[in-house]
């Protein structure tokens, strides 16, 4: 644009002002033309908005009227049901938990982890709870109970479906039970399995019990599959990291085993 014509044209902007030479009213008259055009337009927009809104009022109601009614369902399912189902399933689980600690400590185990796994005195037991009540927080831990009672019972499937289906924002239980399931695996004689679950259970928390453990563990599974190397960096880690847990009594003969072998 010109720079004259731009000069003109904020002279128009001005308050009062009006135009005098008739190239000033042709532009003037221009100017308030398509400004009227661009309004006009507003207008047409604003209008079809306001038919189509009126037109769907029926559907865009439906629409929040469902949005409404899932959040209500969600907020009641969780306050009437979810909760009280929670709280029923932990209480049930008390008498198979109960037979589970017992058998930990016990001469003849299988019994009680039986009745841990299949309930006693008309209680439910794990395999009832997760059953019943899987979604719940007490239905998953039931799958942890159950995968141990099974991996000392020498069912060493059972306690791989079952420690598998577990899981927990408690990082030494599910280092724990990542440790589990390698144990399971080593029975059923798959060592790169177990030494792989061995390995996600030293990732899964750094402490001064599951860790040496697993290393440990680890260790021994990887000169079995002929891997010295890696079982040395694990043993010489114990030494290092854990010189005063039960797993660093022996490391020197371990080490000294490992590193014949390379």
């Amino acid at each position: 644009m010109p720079t004259h014509k731009k000069e003109i044209m904020a002279t128009y902007k001005k308050r009062g002002y009006k135009p005098k030479t008739q190239k000033e009213k042709v532009e003037h008259i221009e100017e308030e033309s398509t400004t009227a055009e661009v309004f006009n337009t507003l207008d047409e927009s604003a209008s079809k908005t306001e038919e189509w809104v009126i037109k769907n009022q029926n559907y865009i109601f439906g629409v929040v009227g469902v949005v409404a009614l899932v959040v209500l369902a969600i907020m009641g399912y969780n306050k009437f049901i979810a909760e009280p189902n929670a709280q029923e399933a932990m209480n049930e689980m008390t008498v198979a938990q109960g037979y589970f600690d017992e058998a930990l400590n016990a001469t003849e185990k299988d019994s009680l982890f039986t009745l841990s796994l299949e309930g006693g005195e008309g209680k439910y037991g794990m395999l009832d709870i997760i059953k019943e009540y899987g979604s719940t927080p007490a239905g998953n831990l039931a799958n942890y109970y159950a995968g141990m009672a099974y991996l000392n019972m020498n069912k060493y499937q059972e306690a791989i479906k079952h420690l598998g289906d577990f899981s927990s924002d408690d990082l030494m239980l599910s280092a724990i039970s990542q440790g589990g399931i390698g144990d399971a695996f080593v029975q059923l004689n798959q060592l790169e399995d177990g030494l792989s679950y061995y390995e996600k259970a030293i990732k899964t928390n750094a402490n001064d019990f599951t860790t040496p453990l697993y290393l440990k563990k680890a260790a021994i599974v990887a000169m079995n599959l002929g891997n010295n190397q890696k079982a040395l960096d694990y043993l010489n880690r114990i030494k290092t990291e854990f010189p005063k847990s039960d797993d660093a009594k022996d490391i020197d003969v371990l080490i000294g085993k490992a590193s014949a072998s390379l």
